[in-house]
């Protein structure tokens, strides 16, 4: 019997078609998919409003979150962004031409260059942050304070264990 959601019915119907397969993941899956692919509209529309790209955003975000004197090489922001170093060296060029980072040889290692927020990637990233995270609490506003916190504990379960097959 379906419960009414879309995931449970197409559950069901396989269950049906089926017999015998295993369909339990599709009551988790589903959902998420469906879940991410709003989440990622809403963010889309939402840094589009605000007049920033989500590549920007994740290259500031992660500078800023370095702390002072907010700079990093780019090879550690390579590896916190999880993005290949070509796609880091265009993000760092476009930041760069739009006067939110500075590029510099980097003093900890040769060859090592070095990106440090400007006055304006300062401001930029904090505005936007600031705006997008509180839009994105009002996102998950209907669950109670333990129901986040039990999600939360859940999707890092989930990530963690899909994390340990080695193909994310």
């Amino acid at each position: 019997m379906s419960n009414g959601w879309p995931a449970a019915e197409i559950a069901a119907a396989w269950r049906r078609e089926l017999p015998g397969v295993l369909t339990e993941s599709i009551e988790i899956i589903t959902p998420l998919w469906r879940i991410a692919k709003l989440l990622g509209d809403d963010r889309r529309r939402t840094l589009a409003a605000l007049g920033v790209d989500a590549s920007t955003l994740d290259l500031l975000s992660v500078i800023r979150r370095a702390g002072p004197p907010y700079e990093l090489t780019t090879r550690e922001i390579t590896r916190r962004t999880l993005v290949t170093a070509g796609a880091v060296s265009q993000r760092v060029a476009r930041a760069e031409r739009a006067g939110l980072v500075t590029r510099a040889a980097s003093s900890a290692a040769r060859r090592a260059v070095s990106v440090r927020l400007t006055p304006a990637g300062h401001e930029l990233v904090e505005a936007t942050v600031s705006r997008l995270l509180g839009h994105e609490a009002e996102l998950v506003g209907a669950l109670t304070a333990a129901e986040r916190a039990a999600l939360t504990g859940f999707l890092a379960k989930l990530e963690q264990s899909l994390t340990r097959l080695g193909d994310y």
